[in-house]
């Protein structure tokens, strides 16, 4: 299984913090081939970091997804490309969360997020 962890859990992960479900560590130390982080989450994090809603060292953050035993997921046109054949819901436009959703679909990717908004984005999105 190939997963892409959205922006939450790959902070989660890094923090060691608590909310992380124990279900993403089994995915990803027992079942995972390979585990990415996308590009979408580093901008998404230097966005946060510099309008002060995230405090994170976002530069050691990038160095420990590599530490972590994580590969970068770029951003390529077809992702991009992709975002416009998604359903658009009411409740839910992050254009971050839409451009991993359509990364998973994409690659194919399982996006795992604890977002049960993405849910609803099909297949490849499992919340957990």
């Amino acid at each position: 299984m190939r997963l892409l962890l959205d922006t939450h859990l790959v902070l989660w992960w890094e923090a060691g913090h608590p909310r992380l479900p124990g279900i993403v560590q089994d995915l990803v130390r027992k079942e995972a081939e390979a585990v990415f982080v996308s590009r979408v989450s580093l901008w998404e994090i230097a966005i946060k970091v510099s309008n002060g809603r995230l405090k994170v060292d976002i530069a050691k953050f990038a160095r420990n997804v590599e530490k972590n035993g994580f590969e970068w997921l770029d951003i390529r046109n077809e992702h991009i490309l992709a975002v416009t054949t998604l359903p658009t819901f009411e409740d839910h436009r992050d254009p971050f969360d839409r451009l991993l959703v359509a990364q998973s679909q994409t690659e194919p990717l399982v996006l795992l997020t604890a977002d049960s908004a993405l849910g609803r984005y099909g297949q490849t999105v499992r919340v957990v």
